[in-house]
């Protein structure tokens, strides 16, 4: 198969062992790969799909988070993107270059990829396809927003809404986060083979991008990042899904099409990705409604949550209303 720049890429290893799968966690073909998802709810209730951030696994969507919004009368999917947790994991030939590739992005020069975020959107609607669900609430973080700003520009008929949660446009100018998060966002484990050094390392970088304004319990943040490290943690996707956000360069113009109603949600001390990206996200779209959240960084900790949850809730039914 081909990717961005005619780089070939072929699927590699899509189920590790897995010693705590969900319950009702599935894999389906979707999009010539595999992805693992987890349906939640009444399948006959209106779907909200939940599209997670880069490196992050479908787990990475708080269970209580997901079960309000099915006792709000909402059917959840949660899946994990190609490159993370139990979704086909791709083998990309080229020795990644991630640091030129940003700085090629930013001069707005071509950069090579295994695969695009146009990929990634596809591999929703893919799911979709497979799951014989023709729209859908689309909800994304970080990553996944762009995924979810990008399913919506391809693939509008499909969306019933879109909620874009601490995410950007591709707007270099406005997309850089604080140099200690960089920095540790582009950290390695002490370890990196040794799962409790790989929990060690996810626990030191949301120490530094978590939420100034709604801190979140050290012990139960470490227990739910073992769970994800336990279940299927695989770094070098995360690599590739950066290079695919470096491949699709600046989006504005792409979010200029976008025709379904959106919701824009950032957190006003997010370090890494600043509150400037969601103004500019929000800018771009037609219709847009921009929400700031003050304290909220770039996690989803309880309290953000409790806000989350009212603001999403309430958007999605009042699209549901309209359409």
């Amino acid at each position: 198969m081909s990717g961005a720049g005619g780089a070939s890429w072929q699927a590699g290893d899509a189920r590790p062992l897995d010693p705590v799968a969900l319950p009702g966690e599935a894999l389906v073909s979707a999009n010539g790969i595999e992805l693992c998802y987890q349906s939640l709810g009444d399948p006959e209730a209106p779907v909200i799909l939940l599209v997670m951030g880069l490196g992050m696994q479908l787990v990475a969507w708080p269970d209580a988070f997901c079960a309000r919004l099915v006792e709000a009368g909402f059917r959840v999917i949660r899946f994990d993107n190609r490159d993370a947790g139990r979704s086909t994991r791709l083998v990309w030939r080229r020795r990644p270059r991630l640091l030129l590739a940003i700085a090629k992005a930013v001069l707005g020069l071509p950069v090579r990829a295994p695969y695009r975020l146009a990929d990634m959107a596809d591999d929703a609607a893919g799911l979709l396809d497979a799951l014989h669900i023709e729209r859908v609430h689309v909800v994304g973080v970080s990553l996944g927003g762009m995924i979810a700003q990008c399913l919506a520009a391809r693939h509008p008929e499909r969306l019933l809404s879109l909620t874009s949660i601490m995410s950007t446009s591709g707007n270099w100018r406005v997309a850089f986060g604080k140099p200690a998060a960089m920095r540790q966002l582009f950290s390695r484990p002490a370890r990196p083979d040794d799962p409790a050094s790989q929990a060690d390392h996810l626990l030191r970088v949301f120490s530094i991008i978590g939420s100034p304004g709604f801190p979140t319990d050290p012990v139960e943040l470490r227990q739910q990042l073992e769970r994800a490290v336990d279940r299927a943690h695989y770094p070098r996707g995360q690599i590739h899904q950066l290079l695919a956000i470096a491949a699709a360069g600046d989006r504005r113009r792409e979010l200029a099409g976008i025709r379904v109603p959106t919701l824009v949600i950032h957190g006003a001390d997010d370090p890494l990705l600043p509150v400037a990206a969601g103004r500019d996200t929000a800018r771009y779209i037609a219709g847009a409604r921009l929400q700031i959240i003050p304290g909220m960084g770039h996690d989803l900790p309880p309290g953000v949550q409790t806000l989350l949850l009212e603001a999403i809730i309430g958007h999605c039914r009042a699209a549901s209303a309209g359409a």
